[in-house]
């Protein structure tokens, strides 16, 4: 099933690190600086610190990603509606070595993709639908959504963005 879905322009404000004092600055990194001319494998999950997300979901792209890149995406990302604090701080916490954060604080790329949902049941207010999708030079090639969001599902599925569909998918579609 082709997609006509391009990734929207945002600019994301990240905290990176720095040789001069504090080590910390503010960076804008835009989805053109992310996806333009890359093939990219991008999860987005609800939040940082949730069970499935910390437990699941981000260790099992973190853990492939050689295979990953083996498979033929340039990189992987991590978006979730949290700011870059929150980001920086769980992927330390879980030791997340090879995925990059994408800090999505005003949730303004996940509201623009359409996956921005309310979780106010679960007090965590607006948040990300958890997908996963493949993304080749700022177009959707493939991604996987989770069932139940047009539903107004009450639960948080994790039944289909894994990264081993992922990896099946791209062992049967090479990069062209």
């Amino acid at each position: 099933m082709p997609f006509d879905i391009r990734i929207p322009p945002v600019t994301f404000k990240t905290r990176v690190e720095t040789d001069e004092s504090p080590g910390f600055a503010w960076k804008d990194v835009t989805t053109e600086d992310l996806f333009r001319g890359k093939r990219v494998a991008l999860l987005a999950l609800p939040g940082a610190f949730t069970p499935t997300c910390s437990s699941t979901h981000l260790p099992g792209y973190d853990m492939n990603y050689e295979d990953l890149l083996k498979l033929g995406v340039d990189d992987v990302y991590c978006v979730s509606v949290n700011d870059s604090f929150t980001m920086n701080a769980w992927f330390s916490h879980l030791g997340i070595k090879h995925v990059k954060p994408i800090p999505d604080g005003s949730g303004e790329f996940t509201r623009k993709l359409g996956f921005l949902v309310n979780k106010d049941n679960l007090g965590f207010g607006m948040r990300s639908w958890r997908y996963s999708m493949v993304v080749d030079d700022g177009k959707v090639e493939m991604m996987w959504v989770e069932p139940g969001m047009m539903d107004n599902c009450p639960d948080d599925p994790f039944e289909v963005s894994d990264a081993y569909n992922m990896m099946d998918y791209l062992k049967i579609n090479p990069r062209v």
